[in-house]
């Protein structure tokens, strides 16, 4: 059975189902090992398949399009980009009792930069900026067979207020509401992005990075992949580098001050809303989530 269930009405999920998914459709690698692969993903179940392959099943219905967009889009992305990325071999059909379309990825080598050895904290400052970079200069509007998907997290920071406020309250006790509320309502005050809408990978968490060799790698999990507001990819500022390498990769991406701003206001929104939703189901995203608040108010302090 898969491990850490961490939402009401996911699906089970289980090597057995899989093998089983595996043999109805793609018999070539029936027989392969299979392994769950952890820490878990909070939308999909991810497991290896041998020593090349990986499988992506989601979780919960609110994620069963990603594998689509991910085959859709990934092929086409992934030349322009300086990092390698999962690029999808084979999808596979609902079948065996489950509802949803699911991926077959080649497996990329590599540790998650959470606990990883990176070897230069500014040349990965400079790396993952100029994979940003790149990704943004691919033109959004250049596939006139298929319009480019919005993101959920390219939207103007206005919209998560509501939730975020209730997030606020329901950590009331546990950490210092009132800095963190200031620091929100902060965030709202920026000016909103005016600049037309870019590629955005949305969630650069430092379980979503590869190390190889003390360099990072690759960047995976592309199921928030979309066009919008470039300030959600801000969040790996405060989620992965120091207070030093953050300054530097803010100067190697070039950001106006807004952007960086509503950056600073998204990850503090994310790592609020994290907290209570998946504290008792998945302490390595809850333990990142208070990273960056005490991260984000120690930097409020300091200015």
């Amino acid at each position: 059975m898969q491990k850490n269930k961490m939402h009401a009405d996911e699906l089970e999920i289980d090597i057995p189902l899989v093998r089983r998914l595996l043999a109805d459709q793609f018999p070539q690698w029936a027989d392969l090992p299979l392994k769950l692969v952890l820490p878990s993903g909070t939308d999909h179940a991810i497991y290896r398949l041998g020593d090349e392959l990986s499988i992506r099943l989601p979780r919960i219905e609110w994620a069963s399009g990603q594998g689509e967009k991910e085959w859709l889009w990934l092929p086409r992305i992934a030349p322009h980009l300086p990092l390698d990325i999962p690029v999808p071999l084979a999808q596979g059909k609902p079948g065996e009792g489950y509802p949803w379309s699911w991926s077959i990825y080649r497996w990329l080598p590599g540790e998650n930069a959470m606990h990883a050895h990176i070897t230069d904290d500014v040349q990965a400052a400079h790396d993952l900026a100029r994979f940003i970079t790149a990704l943004q200069r691919i033109d959004p509007v250049g596939w006139p067979e298929q319009e480019a998907p919005r993101s959920s997290r390219g939207v103007p920071l206005a919209k998560r207020d509501k939730s975020t406020r209730e997030a606020i309250a329901a950590l009331d006790g546990m950490l210092d509401t009132d800095a963190v509320t200031a620091v929100w309502e902060a965030a709202l005050q920026v000016p909103a992005w005016q600049a037309p809408p870019v590629w955005i990978h949305s969630d650069l968490s430092p379980l979503n990075l590869l190390v190889q060799n003390g360099r990072l790698s690759a960047v995976i999990d592309f199921g928030g992949l979309g066009i919008g507001d470039p300030a959600c990819e801000m969040i790996v500022a405060w989620s992965f580098f120091t207070p030093n390498t953050r300054e530097i990769f803010r100067a190697a991406l070039q950001v106006d001050d807004a952007t960086w701003a509503r950056g600073r206001g998204w990850a503090l929104s994310i790592a609020l809303i994290v907290i209570p939703y998946y504290q008792h189901t998945n302490p390595v995203l809850t333990s990142i989530s208070r990273h960056v608040i005490d991260e984000i108010l120690a930097e409020h302090r300091r200015t």
